[in-house]
């Protein structure tokens, strides 16, 4: 089978040499950082799917020191594809609010209404920016009227008014319960703060200070066409799922929503930059200590670990992966992670729904990827 690992200077070529600023790492002989006979069978389990004409596309970006894989499946026959990333933008989100802190104008204990006064009645009052980032708010994944809203293509304002009015599910802070909505009103603070759009200030204070200019909120500067095309013939109803291709993920509606919660696009070499930026924090987007408070878990005596938008469940994300791993999922059929312990990175975008792809796909990769950190190979 043919060789994918490379040194980092070969991988310069598909767009992952700039992960870094800064001088280039130092090499290591490839076999002392990665098991070549784990990523071939990683590859060769997503070119399976794509031989039997279940995959549309994908990529798959590891990195680990001077060494790693970059590829593409299928129709993204570039490893730099561009992929639509659904919830792993909540990260970004995270970060630019972040960032926010940093400047001193919220902190995470902050009450969400001192920033939307009108987001104040009943228990409202008692939601903390801390719990919009880590899933405690009480507030629901996606709104009641979540496809009556995309049907007629209404504006993320609409989308914004009726969050702060909807019912909390619990009382803030006593429970966690993955929510969408709350990442969606963590940019509408934001926005209210900087006076700019949500997606004009993450470009500007995280997309363009680590380099990710394949990357945007919404569609960007990108042509839908030059994008990898969501199978939303298998996505949920919730999502658009079947004939309804003036609202779905593939739409010109929904790729340049600009969804806080889900409409991201980017590819696998930017989101190593990301994943990067973590592993080894410096001043270029946050202060280290806040990067690496983001990393660990914020939910103590919940049902749930997480940390500030970053997922942070031990086991969750492989089998081989450490208990200190962070990342996120998306239901367009993506996952990205890094282990702080093996350094180990990997980026796995998909077109197929995580529905159907996670379980038997996504996640059998990324074991395999897991157990790749070679040891005397």
């Amino acid at each position: 089978m043919k060789r994918r690992i490379f040194l980092y200077q070969t991988l310069g070529a598909m767009g992952l040499s700039a992960a870094c600023s800064g001088p280039e790492p130092e090499m290591e002989p490839a076999a002392a950082l990665l098991d070549e006979v784990k990523l071939d069978a990683a590859s060769a389990h997503i070119q399976k799917w794509v031989d039997e004409g279940t995959l549309r596309a994908a990529s798959l970006t590891v990195r680990r020191g001077g060494a790693g894989v970059a590829q593409g499946f299928g129709e993204a026959k570039d490893p730099n594809t561009i992929f639509l990333l659904a919830s792993i933008t909540k990260p970004m989100t995270a970060v630019g609010m972040m960032v926010l802190a940093d400047r001193g104008e919220l902190k995470l204990e902050d009450p969400v209404h001192k920033f939307i006064p009108e987001f104040s009645e009943g228990d409202r009052k008692d939601i903390t920016i801390k719990d919009i980032l880590s899933h405690t708010s009480g507030l629901p994944d996606q709104l009641p009227e979540n496809v009556e809203l995309r049907k007629r293509l209404a504006p993320l304002e609409e989308f914004v008014q009726l969050a702060i009015k909807t019912p909390l599910l619990f009382k803030p802070g006593t429970e966690m319960k993955y929510q969408s909505m709350g990442l969606l009103l963590a940019s509408e603070v934001a926005q209210r703060i900087t006076k700019m759009p949500f997606r004009d200030f993450l470009k500007e204070v995280v997309f363009s200070p680590l380099g990710m200019n394949h990357t945007a909120l919404g569609v960007g500067d990108f042509k839908i066409a030059e994008t990898a095309q969501s199978q939303v013939d298998q996505s949920p109803a919730l999502y658009g799922g079947g004939d309804n291709s003036s609202w779905d993920w593939n739409s010109q509606y929904w790729r340049d929503l600009g969804a806080p919660w889900g409409g991201a696009h980017s590819t696998g070499a930017d989101l190593t930059k990301l994943l990067d930026y973590f592993l080894d924090p410096d001043e270029r987007v946050l202060k280290p200590a806040t990067a690496q408070s983001m990393i660990v878990n914020h939910n103590q005596g919940l049902s749930k670990p997480w940390g500030i938008g970053f997922a942070v469940e031990p086991g969750s994300f492989a089998k081989g992966c450490s208990d200190r791993t962070y990342g996120h999922s998306g239901a367009t059929g993506t996952l990205f992670w890094a282990d702080p312990a093996t350094k180990l990175t990997f980026v796995m975008l998909t077109t197929l729904p995580s529905n159907v792809s996670q379980e038997p796909l996504i996640k059998p990769v990324s074991n395999l990827v897991s157990e790749a950190v070679a040891v005397n190979v």
